[in-house]
């Protein structure tokens, strides 16, 4: 074990014993504590394996150079990687560990990136693993009986064959809808929606509350858009809508008019407009033109939206 400018090295051999989980227990002596580390190595059985060297790298009092400092610092590094072809890389999803025997839990350590392995980058972990401060508070449960667990665990990525590939389409075709409203006056105080409508992959709706919604309610009128289910064979994924929405003037081309743009989740709960295209006093002057024979009506024209297709990487 190297122990050179407070790092600990210890090394085990990546070679599993089983076809999904292995471990490993690797017993020693250092700052008076005794260390048992442990990996984990999960493979996808699609992602060919070779017999490399994983080396776990500790530096006890933190890696300076990349905000350790005050922390105990954890890093996996490939060795003897002469085996591999040129131009090799492994993709990694990488969650480091730290036992509280006290607790009967594990602290685990990720930032959901995955960590791409090459002959220029052959290290991976993380700075700030956990506190010095933390770790060797004994109230807090991860030292007992001077005995302390560290642990990795490993899956391998396989490399993507296929990608997404996003395309905006402005002024797709049948990109108006246009939504009439009857008997406004009897309209309880409650959402209404539209019936559904096509617009690239993606099904789209409107919705209002005649009583007002948030900041605007109760003296103006809301027009939320929703993007709903998909086109069969669509690809599922958040969509971006751009949508100028309307509430139209039935006597003259004096219309009010919002234009909003967002990506829209795969959820089909997720509106985005606003909540006071009309004040009520306006809307209801007759004579301005948009509450007629007590009906209203409201429009939206989709001037963008995406369309996601799988392709060939």
């Amino acid at each position: 074990m190297d122990t050179n400018n407070g790092r600990s090295t210890l090394v085990c051999l990546m070679k599993p014993i089983f076809s999904w989980y292995s471990w490993w227990d690797i017993e020693t002596q250092f700052l008076n504590f005794s260390w048992k580390i442990f990996v984990v190595y999960r493979s996808d059985k699609s992602v060919e394996r070779r017999a490399t060297i994983e080396r776990l790298l500790m530096y006890m009092n933190g890696n300076k150079n990349d905000g350790g400092n005050g922390y105990i610092s954890l890093y996996v590094r490939m060795e003897e990687t002469e085996s591999l072809p040129y131009g090799w890389e492994v993709n990694v999803d990488l969650k480091l560990f730290v036992h509280n025997p006290k607790q009967h839990k594990y602290l685990a350590v990720t930032d959901g990136a995955v960590k791409r392995f090459t002959a220029a980058k052959k290290e991976w972990g993380f700075g700030q693993l956990i506190s010095l401060a933390t770790f060797q508070n004994a109230n807090q449960g991860y030292i007992v009986q001077d005995t302390c667990s560290f642990g990795a665990e490993i899956l391998i990525v396989k490399p993507a064959e296929k990608q997404e590939k996003v395309t905006f389409i402005s002024n797709p075709p049948n990109n108006v809808f246009t939504w009439k409203i009857l008997r406004f006056s009897t309209l309880e105080d409650k959402f209404y929606y539209s019936d559904d409508f096509l617009v690239g992959d993606r099904y789209w709706r409107l919705g209002f509350n005649p009583k007002g919604d948030g900041d605007g309610r109760p003296h103006a009128l809301p027009i939320y858009l929703y993007a709903q289910g998909f086109r069969p064979n669509a690809v599922v994924t958040n969509t971006w809508g751009a949508v100028n929405l309307r509430l139209k003037n039935q006597r003259s081309s004096n219309h009010r008019q919002l234009y909003s743009a967002a990506w829209y989740p795969i959820r089909s709960d997720y509106g985005v407009g606003v909540n006071n295209i009309i004040l009520m006093k306006d809307l209801k002057d007759t004579s301005k033109g948009y509450l007629v024979n007590d009906a209203i009506v409201f429009e939206a024209e989709m001037v963008k939206v995406s369309v996601t297709n799988i392709v060939p990487v």
